[in-house]
């Protein structure tokens, strides 16, 4: 049930990333809920083993406040990545 959940912020996540994230995403919603599961996991691994910030149960706010903070990490590195240069 870990991983569903994880996919589930992320969806929801993703959503809200795109929200928060300033300017134009180049990939559009898909690529952003992507990015979202994505960021759900990133999120969720760097809050329990690099902070060390124990996630408890599937459906905390802890949890979904980090599965946010990893997907506007992931868009801004994705911006970062497909960002035309000299523009």
């Amino acid at each position: 049930m870990g991983i569903l959940s994880w996919i589930i912020f992320g969806l929801i996540a993703g959503a809200i990333a795109k929200a928060l994230h300033p300017g134009k995403d180049p990939g559009g919603w898909i690529v952003t809920i992507i990015i979202g599961i994505a960021g759900a996991f990133v999120g969720g691994w760097i809050g329990t083993q690099v902070l060390g910030i124990p996630i408890n149960g599937n459906w905390s706010f802890k949890g979904f406040a980090f599965a946010i903070l990893g997907a506007v990490l992931l868009l801004w590195i994705y911006g970062m990545i497909t960002r035309k240069k000299g523009t």
